[in-house]
């Protein structure tokens, strides 16, 4: 029975698993730093927060990001995701190094 582990940009990574199932989700808090910008989504990422994760740090796995350090703007991270909603985004230096990256 094999038990994967999620890497450190994965939003299941403080999840505990027991033996083949995971846990519920232990939420990673992406906290207000400094020198997080506020933005204004554009239209070519509607819906579509992996899009945003790629143009910014390079992989599509940080999605999840934008909605743990907006919590109060966005709830569902693909359908509060639309053009117009402004929101803060953690620069790549400031997150990598809460994540461990």
């Amino acid at each position: 029975m094999n038990v994967t582990a999620y890497n450190s940009n994965s939003p299941w990574y403080n999840t505990e698993i027991t033996r083949e199932y995971l846990g519920i989700l232990t939420i990673r808090p992406v906290s207000a730093e400094l020198d997080d910008y506020l933005y204004t989504l554009e239209s070519q990422y509607a819906y579509r927060p992996d899009l945003l994760s790629f143009d910014l740090y390079q992989t599509p796995n940080l999605w999840w990001v934008f909605m743990q350090r907006n919590l109060d703007v966005i709830q569902d991270p693909i359908f509060d995701f639309v053009p117009g909603v402004q929101f803060y985004i953690p620069k790549a230096n400031s997150l990598f190094k809460v994540l461990g990256g």
